[in-house]
């Protein structure tokens, strides 16, 4: 008897992305850019905010495109950093008082 294949759909599976990069971080500089056009009412801050949100963008369609889920990836590096042993190789011999500092 044959095994009974699955198809999994790519719609079901794709990242949660808006405008190509990651959709909680387009709409947060978007509304950054969107609120120092209002509060400043200037030629220059529109220039500037509508400058600084296409750049913006830019940046996050080219993380996107590199790791959909990156953004996960380096809150979780942030979060973790405190717990990093320094080390320069794995295969570093340490002392006893050394491996109970980690424990």
């Amino acid at each position: 008897m044959a095994l009974r294949t699955i198809c999994i759909r790519r719609v079901s599976n794709r990242d949660n992305l808006f405008m190509g990069g990651d959709r909680e971080m387009v709409m947060f500089s978007g509304l950054l850019a969107a609120i120092l056009v209002v509060a400043v009412q200037d030629w220059n801050a529109a220039i500037f905010g509508t400058v600084m949100w296409f750049s913006v963008i830019w940046i996050l369609r080219k993380m996107a495109k590199a790791d959909p889920k990156m953004r996960f990836v380096y809150l979780r590096h942030r979060r973790y950093k405190p717990y990093y042993p320094p080390r320069s190789t794995p295969f570093r011999s340490n002392t006893v008082s050394q491996g109970q500092q980690y424990q």
